[in-house]
């Protein structure tokens, strides 16, 4: 009797009666996920096809724009310009102007000299007016447009707007191709888009990403900051090219990166469209760009701030004074109110109320609602006209602001979130004169100024009024604190 063969032919048996349902249910069980596999394929599929079209359709609207200008003779001898190279804020400088601290700068006489700089722009009309930047235009002798691969037309610079960074330039050329303009209102955080630009000299090179943010403020590239932030790759050479939908229609204009490296690092900043289709308008008609002017000084609602008020909520802007005679006070607002809302649409910064302001003409009627007390009141206010930037820089400054040689501004939450000073209040240093007092002390911008002559100050306002209370004795005293270490530091001035 052979037991052994038996068992074994037995065992075959019963392994034939189980394996063969087994892998008939294995092979129907993988049937969804086979299915599963092929439609996420299918949708890549359709993703990519739907970027590929993107990109044709709008590439041939893209320009890349070379420009041509002599250097001033006195340039600072270190990192002078905080995008490295003028024009261009797509620099390893860029970090380190805006995130590290500097040494006080010296400014030595250097011989002029002819720059070049290249960036992107986009046309957004068949007869050749282009959007671009102002950091890449402003101050140049010569503007050449390359359209494709081989042509090349020298533009004519129509205006440009520093305060919103917007440039507008033309070509002599009819029947172009050229983008439409979405409203970047309707955007959205977690959108796609695509940017599209020459990034390093790579004509037309197309990437994508999603909107990370937007509202972003306090890097001191423009006086209006209410960027959008983008992950998609932006370098050297995307300045002034466009930000798309997936309609192909530009949400906004791709300016400048946060990088340690000069490189993209997965944060880009861009225009967004509906701010410079306000500057566009007026610069074709007119060359220059006039605002509306609410005539206040705001600053962030703290949660610090809110319970001083007795607030619960935390969403709103600060009216830390009302300009006399201004369109503010004629409407009735005071110092005090939490401005909530702004012609029918939620305030939460600063930013984004001087933004709104800014893209309404003088003349314009806007609703405007505020907290007083605890309770809700509306408004009507007039706007008036936006005095130039130098009156409002002489009307905010004191005399003896200007005898330190320094300019500050409130502290935002971005800021604060964006230097490493959470939790503390004071004024960051905006603006250093070069040979000033402050810089001879060794004050740079960035610097957080959190008392004067030891009393704390929580915003431009209290600090002005400290300094010119202080300045009377002679000397200032002022607790500064940046990345490396927090120190008092004594400024001398002639008594009054």
């Amino acid at each position: 009797m052979k037991t052994c063969d038996l068992r074994q032919n037995r065992g075959n048996r019963v392994f034939s009666s189980i394996s063969i349902p087994l892998i008939f249910f294995l092979l129907v069980s993988s049937v969804p996920v086979l299915a599963a596999d092929t439609n996420s394929i299918d949708s890549l599929r359709r993703m990519g096809k739907a970027f590929a079209s993107i990109a044709e359709k709008a590439s041939p609207a893209v320009v890349g724009i070379k420009v041509e200008k002599t250097v001033s003779q006195e340039s600072p001898e270190i990192r002078g310009f905080p995008f490295g190279e003028p024009f261009d804020p797509f620099d390893d400088d860029f970090f380190d102007y805006f995130f590290r601290r500097q040494l006080p700068r010296s400014r030595t006489p250097r011989p002029k000299a002819r720059q070049l700089a290249q960036g992107s722009g986009f046309i957004i009309s068949p007869d050749g007016y282009i959007l671009t930047n102002n950091h890449l235009i402003g101050d140049a002798e010569k503007v050449t447009v390359k359209l494709g691969e081989n042509t090349e037309l020298e533009a004519k610079v129509i205006g440009t707007d520093p305060e919103s960074d917007v440039a507008v330039i033309k070509i002599d050329r009819d029947n172009l191709a050229f983008l439409e303009l979405a409203n970047s209102d309707s955007l959205e955080v977690g959108e796609w888009v695509i940017a599209i630009g020459n990034p390093f000299g790579l004509s037309h090179s197309v990437t994508a990403g999603i909107v990370s943010a937007k509202g972003r403020s306090g890097f001191r590239i423009a006086d209006y900051e209410d960027f959008i932030q983008t992950d998609a790759a932006i370098n050297p050479g995307n300045s002034g090219g466009p930000l798309l939908n997936l309609d192909a229609k530009v949400v906004g204009i791709n300016t400048a990166i946060v990088s340690r490296t000069g490189g993209n690092l997965g944060i880009g900043l861009a225009i967004p469209i509906n701010m410079a289709k306000t500057a566009y308008e007026q610069l074709v008609k007119g060359g220059t760009v006039v605002r509306g002017f609410l005539g206040v000084n705001i600053q962030d609602l703290t949660a610090e701030l809110a319970k001083s008020f007795n607030l619960k909520e935390t969403k709103g802007v600060i009216i830390a004074e009302v300009t006399k005679d201004s369109a503010a006070e004629k409407a009735g607002l005071k110092q005090g109110d939490i401005v909530v809302e702004f012609d029918g649409r939620p305030v939460d910064k600063a930013s984004v109320l001087q933004s709104r302001v800014a893209t309404l003409k003088p003349g314009t009627s806007a609703k405007i609602v505020v907290l007083r007390d605890g309770d809700r009141k509306e408004f009507n206010v007039e706007l008036g006209k936006r005095p130039p930037k130098d009156q409002l820089a002489a009307a905010g400054k004191s005399q003896t602001l200007e005898q330190l040689g320094i300019s500050v501004q409130n502290l935002t939450n971005e800021m604060a979130e964006r230097f490493g000073y959470q939790g503390l209040s004071g004024v960051v240093v905006a603006e250093v004169e070069p040979g000033s007092l402050a810089e001879l002390a060794g004050i740079t911008p960035g610097t957080l100024i959190t008392e004067v002559n030891r009393k704390p100050v929580k915003n431009t306002k209290e600090f002005g009024e400290a300094v010119e209370q202080a300045s009377k004795e002679g000397a200032v005293l002022l607790l500064l604190k940046d990345e490396q270490s927090t120190r008092f530091v004594v400024l001398t001035l002639p008594k009054k």
